[in-house]
């Protein structure tokens, strides 16, 4: 009896098909012998892209018709064939590439490669983007492509493929969120926005920890004139009614007001304000001569085990520095109700809580973003700048 092959010899494995190595060295080879460069325009790796790129395209005709060239048609004369080429240059990231398109007799093809009237590949609108996410101005980026590719794109060019993400930016602003965040950052940042006139405004940022420890940005706000508690209750009242019912911590500077204006929103939520601007704020008052050692007069104080154990080492640090420094004293004061609340967990989670890396980061990539444009041509693009690879 014959054993089924089937199940008696394992699965092969998928393996990942690769090019001839041989094949691609002899290429290269050829390349130098003959002189050709391997980048820029008429370079190997532009010709290999033109034989790749309309084999494809001849595929898809191919695809289209349902049979290969030089094969007739069954309805003779009448059905639909090829009928020719027509050439077009594009922008890819080996540089411009001159690419024949085939056509068909009834005008129905269309190709989905390259398609009708598009004059750069995907690759060339992705790279577009990452630049200027990174910083780059319209101007920094057709240089860029230009320099290092040969590449035309035109700053209009360039201002069109960064507008296309402006619907998928308006979608991401508007998605449905969690019903809970365990932890959620809020800060402000301002930033040069043209809106008629150049203007310091401020982008209100929202960043939460899920409750499997990822960050996510919730959001982003251009508002208008300084930064205010009523214009963040406008932002909270946004992210409910996005699904957010419930935020068991909110983390924020010391604005007045602020603890208010979240607990009008979410009436159970903690509020905790970030140690790291409490500690610059209090360093404000103090001489520079001072600072050091009254950092590590604070330190007792914010690691401290418990809050009747940081009340007692703030009253040490009030002994010592009250009378030279009492607008320091009167800050923790006023801020003490909203610093007390991280003390009663253990110190993974006030780690957690205090660390201001992943809200900061957004900060500098927005600051370095404004500072290589000059300013910001409308309230989108601090969102684009912020949230895109």
């Amino acid at each position: 009896m014959k054993r089924n092959a089937r199940s008696s010899e394992p699965a092969a494995e998928a393996v990942e098909p690769e090019l001839d190595r041989a094949l691609v060295g002899g290429l290269v080879a050829q390349a130098k012998a003959d002189g050709i460069r391997m980048t820029g325009e008429g370079g190997l790796l532009a010709q290999l892209t033109k034989l790749v790129v309309e084999g494809a395209l001849e595929g898809e005709l191919t695809d289209h018709l349902g049979r290969e060239s030089g094969e007739r048609a069954d309805e003779g004369r009448s059905g639909n064939y090829r009928n020719g080429h027509r050439a077009k240059t594009v922008t890819t990231e080996v540089g411009p590439v001159e690419i024949k398109v085939p056509r068909d007799r009834n005008g129905s093809f269309d190709p989905q490669l390259v398609r009708k009237r598009q004059r750069r590949l995907t690759g060339v609108d992705e790279m577009v983007l990452s630049l200027s996410a990174k910083g780059l101005t319209h101007g920094e980026i057709s240089a860029h492509l230009q320099e290092v590719y040969g590449a035309e794109v035109s700053k209009q060019t360039i201002s069109t493929i960064t507008d296309s993400v402006v619907d998928a930016m308006t979608e991401w602003q508007n998605r449905p969120l969690d019903r809970v965040y365990p932890v959620v950052f809020i800060d402000c940042v301002h930033v040069k926005i043209r809106d008629g006139q150049v203007a310091n405004r401020p982008v209100y940022i929202v960043l939460a920890v899920t409750a499997e420890g990822t960050r996510n940005i919730l959001g982003l706000w251009a508002g208008e004139g300084g930064e205010g508690a009523k214009y963040w209750q406008q932002v909270l009242t946004e992210l409910k009614n996005r699904g957010l019912r419930d935020v068991l911590m909110l983390v924020c500077d010391g604005l007045k007001e602020l603890p208010a204006a979240v607990n009008n929103v979410w009436p159970q939520t903690v509020v905790q304000t970030y140690i790291v601007h409490l500690l610059r704020n209090s360093f404000r008052y103090a001489g520079r001569q001072d600072r050091q050692e009254m950092a590590k007069a604070l330190k007792p104080v914010y690691t401290a085990p418990t809050e009747a154990a940081a009340v007692e080492r703030f009253a040490e640090f009030r002994r010592e520095w009250g009378l030279k420094y009492p607008a320091a004293i009167r800050l923790w004061e006023n801020a003490w109700a909203e610093f007390v609340p991280f003390l009663s967990f253990d110190m993974e989670t006030r780690k957690i809580i205090c660390t201001t890396n992943a809200i900061e980061s957004v900060n500098a990539r927005i600051r370095k973003a404004a500072r290589a444009r000059g300013h910001f041509p409308n309230d989108q693009p601090p969102s684009n700048v912020s949230t895109s690879p």
